[in-house]
């Protein structure tokens, strides 16, 4: 089902868009109109005659006039929701009937206007689906057209017409050789062929007294005047049907369908059976892609304002933070001197323990070690003993998780504050003393290091680069500030041993215990604030599989730890304070907000293939714009070097549509109530701390791996 769901959801969204393409004439569009062309294959007695013409049949095409004192409005282009009901008023305010020349793609977009042209008396002609000029078009084109907008005519209102006018057509005088053979092709389809015999000229918008003048016929004569309800204003259009309809019946015209005025049969043909469900299906769908684009540029509008908020929020209050914590003589209290435990989960850790146990023998702050085996099955632990450190303590435990181990390390601890890392991880020298000064502030009950990535010589070892400095650690300045930071990253984090001890210690509930216990300090009361100089390196992922696990569990996580905590929303105190500040923000940057973001790829890709391509463009590298300075920022915070942003462009591209998709399946896990186990991810050990004691270079590793520090 996490696989299925995706790929329908997909498929239904592409469909979707490029049905709305399509209705929209951005698919299959043909704006091309012919020039002028020669009359010498017209015969005479079309170029002369009325604007009906009949070419039915195999026997000879044949025109007719409208009788006298009969005027047949007609209206092309339409419906328009905004313009095609205030004509219809003014039809019905004077008692008038018309008829609507309509294309297929406003008619299946509109459909209760069609109901209520047919209900209210009018006639309905096809004007095609999409409006092309028909002279360009093959046999096959033509019949697309006019099929296509029947159907629409079907779903909308259960009816067939048999009117039809071609676009860009005029008076009959002006047919010539080019769409002389559309008209006899479409006639032997079975189509009666509406021309016009006045033009109001309403399109140009001359004024009301000159679409009224221009749309009088003169001496009585009867006509067909050509009208517009859609394509533009028809503001003049309204205002002068108000005057022109009741200042021609008193010169005693009357309005009137066109086969009424030929005393003809009706040209609807109600349709019924499985034509009428097809029509009915049709216009459904044209709906559901209109409201499903229109929800979809509603996320765009929301995910646009969550993301410059978040950019805005991040810029200014990291600033804010870096500003704080850089000023001379600023402490968080008394300088912290205590010893402290460091606690180091390990399982099948044997490439990277090394390193990790090392890297702590390094340290400049005093510690002890605890490294808490939890069943491994490839001599870890054997591999520590062997080293034979001092104040280094190895646990053995049956496989029970990293919670428990966690919960194991705690009990053995010997001092106040304990320090978690990671198996895979090395500390600089430094990176405990950095990381303890914060609990000279009493009300401190956890710190957040600087987690970086170590394995950055890769493409995707640098995506992840970008992502921990930009995202990770930028966001922990702005959640800092906020005082409302979601997580202690498990690569680096300290913690006050009775703050633990007050919330219960390390949970197993869910697959992000780091999120699940700082989320716990905040509803105890704790501040947790971020140490920017407690850098730890840690290996990242290095295939999109083991990437793929990682953050699926991880947001998964998240997910589970805003489940459990979702009562601090109607809590008070701090606890109600984290509900209704730090809950929602974490819920709509870490959870929502990327949810919608990859609208910005899909319309993104359809601007790029159906909408205005420089438009499309200039706004994606606008956004790209707008994140490079946020990350070129985020990197001079962290000092780190600005090479590695050369590939932010093509992570926008490819890595941000794997999360997405990540996130995607850890919702539907969710809501499908799946189970989530845990992953162990394939390490290599090649991570060095800069400052640390270097590694004794194990035979096994690869010749073509080097430690990045």
């Amino acid at each position: 089902m996490r696989y299925l769901l995706p790929l329908l959801f997909l498929v239904a969204l592409f469909a979707m868009l490029m049905l709305r393409g399509y209705v929209h004439n951005e698919i299959a569009a043909d704006h091309r109109i012919r020039p002028d062309a020669s009359t010498k294959t017209v015969p005479e007695h079309i170029l002369d005659g009325g604007p009906v013409i009949d070419a039915r049949g195999t026997g000879k095409p044949t025109s007719l006039d409208i009788p006298k004192h009969k005027l047949v409005l007609t209206f092309d282009d339409g419906p328009d929701p905004t313009w095609t009901p205030k004509v219809l008023d003014q039809l019905k305010k004077y008692h008038a009937h018309g008829v609507f020349f309509v294309t297929g793609a406003n008619a299946a977009r509109y459909p209760d206007l069609i109901k209520r042209m047919v209900d209210e008396g009018h006639e309905v002609g096809l004007h095609t689906f999409n409006h092309p000029d028909l002279s360009y078009q093959s046999h096959a084109r033509i019949d697309w057209e006019l099929a296509q907008n029947q159907l629409a005519l079907e779903g909308a209102a259960g009816i067939r017409t048999s009117l039809f006018r071609p676009p860009y057509s005029s008076f009959a005088d002006a047919i010539d050789d080019q769409n002389w053979p559309v008209i006899k092709y479409v006639g032997s389809r079975g189509y009666i062929t509406a021309l016009d015999s006045t033009d109001s000229e309403d399109w140009q918008r001359p004024g009301i007294r000159a679409i009224i003048k221009n749309a009088t016929p003169k001496h009585g004569r009867g006509a067909i005047v050509l009208m517009h309800d859609s394509g533009g204003d028809r503001s003049q259009t309204v205002a002068a049907l108000d005057t022109f309809l009741p200042e021609l019946q008193g010169k005693g015209y009357t309005f009137v369908n066109l086969t009424e005025a030929l005393n003809a049969p009706s040209a609807h043909t109600p349709v019924t059976g499985m034509d009428l469900w097809k029509g009915k299906a049709f216009v459904f769908a044209v709906q559901v892609s209109e409201h499903t684009t229109d929800l979809l540029v509603g996320g765009l509008a929301v995910i646009g304002v969550l993301v410059f908020a978040r950019f805005g929020l991040m810029l200014i209050l990291s600033f804010l933070h870096a500003r704080k914590v850089r000023a001379r003589g600023f402490r968080w209290g008394p300088e912290v001197i205590e010893p402290v435990s460091v606690i180091v989960p390990a399982y099948n850790e044997r490439e990277c323990i090394a390193n990790t146990v090392r890297s702590l023998m390094a340290s400049d702050h005093p510690i002890e070690v605890l490294v808490v085996d939890d069943g491994s099955t490839d001599g870890t632990a054997d591999i520590v003993e062997a080293m034979r450190l001092p104040n280094v303590r190895v646990i053995r435990q049956p496989n029970g998780g990293k919670p428990s181990a966690l919960n194991n390390g705690i009990r053995n601890a010997r001092y106040d504050i304990v320090v978690m890392m990671d198996g895979d991880t090395v500390f600089e020298p430094s990176t405990v003393r950095e990381l303890v000064q914060p609990f000279g502030d009493p009300r401190v009950g956890a710190v957040a290091g600087n987690a970086k990535v170590g394995n950055r010589d890769s493409l995707i070892g640098a995506w992840q680069h970008i992502e921990y400095v930009m995202g990770f650690n930028l966001d922990r300045r702005m959640y800092d500030v906020l005082g409302c930071m979601p997580t202690i990253p498990g690569a680096v984090g300290a913690f006050r041993r009775t703050a633990l001890e007050r919330v219960g210690g390390i949970s197993e509930d869910t697959l992000a215990e780091d999120t699940d216990v700082t989320m716990a300090m905040h509803r105890d009361g704790w501040r947790v604030v971020y140490a920017e100089n407690a850098r730890a390196w840690t290996e990242a992922p290095e295939s999109v599989q083991q990437l793929w696990s990682q953050r699926y569990r991880w947001s998964y996580g998240t997910m589970q730890a805003i489940w459990k905590h979702r009562r601090a929303v109607f809590e008070r105190g701090p606890s109600g304070r984290f509900g209704r500040v730090g809950l929602p923000l974490v819920s709509l940057f870490m959870v929502l907000a990327p949810l919608l973001a990859p609208l910005i790829d899909v319309f993104l890709l359809y601007g790029l293939v159906f909408g205005p391509t420089q438009k499309t463009v200039v706004a994606w590298l606008g956004v790209l714009v707008i994140q490079l300075v946020c990350a070129a920022y985020a990197f001079r915070l962290d000092r780190e070097r600005l090479t590695h942003l050369v590939s932010l462009p093509l992570q926008q591209v490819l890595y941000r549509q794997l999360m997405y998709v990540v996130l995607l399946q850890s919702w539907i896990t969710a809501l499908t109530g799946g189970r989530l186990r845990w992953q162990k991810l394939r390490r290599t050990g090649v991570v060095e701390a800069p400052g640390g004691i270097p590694t004794q270079r194990r035979g096994t590793e690869s010749k073509d791996r080097r430690p990045v520090a």
